[in-house]
């Protein structure tokens, strides 16, 4: 059930972003998250990240060696959003605050979700 939230949210966000910005770069990033996918399930489930209120991964407790995936994952968010935000006639920031909610509320029990006062709390 955790794998399926975490693919649907991920096929969600790149069918958005592949119709916004191209077939070929988009199916890119969605292979790249999609390969990222079952390590950053785990990381999550093990509370070593959370979601942020910016729709950003947040590096939480060690290990501290998982960065470059984080960032890799945060870096593919940030084009996505960017892309929307194009096609939206917004800013990236008002994407990935919206997307922040959305993730929000699709989160796994147990998941560590930064609040839009800032507060971390596990849902």
């Amino acid at each position: 059930m955790k794998n399926n939230r975490a693919r649907i949210l991920v096929c969600l966000l790149v069918a958005v972003f592949v119709v916004s910005v191209g077939a070929a770069w988009g199916q890119d990033i969605k292979a790249r998250m999609r390969d990222r996918l079952p390590a950053i399930v785990a990381l999550k489930a093990a509370g070593v990240v959370g979601e942020n209120n910016q729709g950003y991964l947040t590096i939480l407790k060690p290990p501290t060696d998982k960065k470059a995936l984080v960032d890799a994952e945060n870096q593919d968010r940030k084009i996505i959003y960017q892309a929307i935000a194009r096609k939206e006639n917004t800013t990236p920031e008002l994407v990935g605050r919206r997307r922040a909610l959305q993730i929000a509320e699709k989160a796994d029990s147990g998941a560590w979700i930064q609040k839009a006062d800032g507060k971390w709390v596990q849902k």
